[in-house]
């Protein structure tokens, strides 16, 4: 963490020449910026300084770990097992804290299953595939999900490891979540922008289907064991896996599986696009 952080002020001073003052320049605790970026009282430049270089360092720290991945001899398979292993143990854990999950799923997409999204897909480069690992969290009612959220980002993942452009949200309403947050004076509510409630909808979903899902950058530690000796230690030991995250309530589940929405018909609508797309220049008889 101090290399890193490091890294980061050098950068800032040689490429953008900031002037740090002594003690954020060399924090005696690396853990103090995150202090003072969260502080909103005391010195104002110590905050924004603080909140400029823990940028950076998020920035650098996601560049190391895709470099250790791409060197380190560790498959996929074993990146995703390492995860699942973690993420299970953590919502485990959200029982024993008194959340009312009712049922936790946990799926691999199979190799088939890749090979359709990537012909169904409509984007120009279909080469990411998002969902290769996911865990859906039933709740005991919807007034359960926001509790949930707010436990997976406090103990799981960071709120900023979320990818952006990767959301869908047709079950929560935004004033069903701010119903949740502590009360402040000068908050104001930002209108809902026309269309975000089917902003990246699956296009082969069911009509009626609702869903809040979500991609995490999950990181994942790499063992000894996998982690080959005499590595550059710049590289650290975390790598990361992207992951897909459902929240949804009991009733909705449920619904989710009848009819329209069903996944036999899902991937009906799915089988369509994909058998069209091969046949797409075809000589006509």
């Amino acid at each position: 963490m101090r290399f890193v952080y490091n890294e980061a002020v050098s950068y800032l001073e040689e490429n953008l020449g900031i002037t740090f003052p002594r003690d954020v320049r060399a924090p005696p605790d690396v853990r103090l910026p995150f202090l003072w970026a969260s502080q909103a009282d005391g010195f104002r430049r110590t905050q924004i300084l603080s909140c400029v270089v823990l940028k950076l360092v998020h920035v650098i720290q996601h560049m190391e770990a895709a470099d250790l991945r791409h060197k380190a001899a560790v498959s996929e398979e074993t990146c995703f097992d390492l995860a699942y292993r973690r993420v299970l143990d953590s919502l485990g854990r959200m029982r024993e804290d008194g959340l009312p999950i009712v049922s936790v799923h946990a799926s691999r997409k199979a190799r088939s299953s890749v090979i359709s999204k990537l012909i169904a897909k409509r984007d120009n480069v279909a080469a990411t595939i998002f969902d290769k690992l996911r865990f859906r969290i039933v709740t005991r009612a919807q007034t359960d999900i926001v509790p949930a959220l707010a436990w997976l980002t406090r103990n799981l993942f960071p709120f900023n490891y979320v990818i952006p452009g990767q959301t869908y949200n047709n079950l929560l309403r935004p004033q069903d979540v701010v119903a949740w947050l502590p009360r402040e004076e000068h908050a104001q509510m930002i209108p809902e922008p026309p269309g975000l409630a089917m902003h990246g909808k699956n296009e082969f979903s069911g009509s009626s289907y609702q869903m809040l899902n979500f991609i995490v950058d999950f990181p994942v530690a790499l063992p000894d064991e996998v982690r080959p000796a005499g590595f550059p230690f710049e590289l650290g030991r975390v790598v990361y896996v992207l992951i897909e995250f459902q929240v949804l309530d009991e009733l909705t589940a449920a619904k989710n599986e009848h009819g329209d929405n069903s996944h036999h018909a899902y991937k009906a609508r799915q089988d369509r696009v994909v058998a069209a797309r091969l046949k797409r220049g075809g000589l006509a008889r």
